[in-house]
């Protein structure tokens, strides 16, 4: 367990996480009384399903001070996939399309983590009411 958490902050993979792990301009985006569902978190960057909007965070630069913050309210986003790893593959990947018709933003997880499956199923829950 150790070392697959490990090898998730080397390689990138996704991880469920606290909020509070996303760290503080995250926190600052949040709107009084907004419910934050579940969040994730790779080495640098995160992203988080609150009760209206899917929130990605990009930190940029070597050290990571500048953080772009991207909202994409349910009712926006399109559809979206989740790619279950196979018997070699050592990762899963979510994707989420809006209505902007850019590509997709993805989200790479480890696989057996269950964390992808979890993404999705929050995803699909808020889609299901929007």
């Amino acid at each position: 367990m150790v070392l697959g958490r490990i090898l998730g902050a080397v390689t990138g993979d996704a991880g469920r996480v606290e909020p509070a792990d996303l760290g503080p301009r995250f926190a600052e985006a949040l709107l009084p009384g907004e419910q934050v569902l579940a969040a994730f978190r790779t080495v640098r960057d995160g992203f988080a399903l609150t009760d209206w909007r899917l929130m990605v965070l990009d930190r940029q630069g070597i050290t990571g001070s500048k953080t772009t913050i991207l909202s994409i309210p349910y009712k926006s986003i399109q559809r979206f996939s989740v790619e279950a790893g196979g018997t070699t593959e050592l990762d899963e990947e979510l994707k989420v399309w809006d209505r902007s018709g850019a590509d997709p933003l993805e989200f790479g997880f480890r696989r057996g983590s269950g964390a992808a499956m979890a993404a999705q199923a929050l995803l699909a829950e808020r889609l299901r009411g929007a």
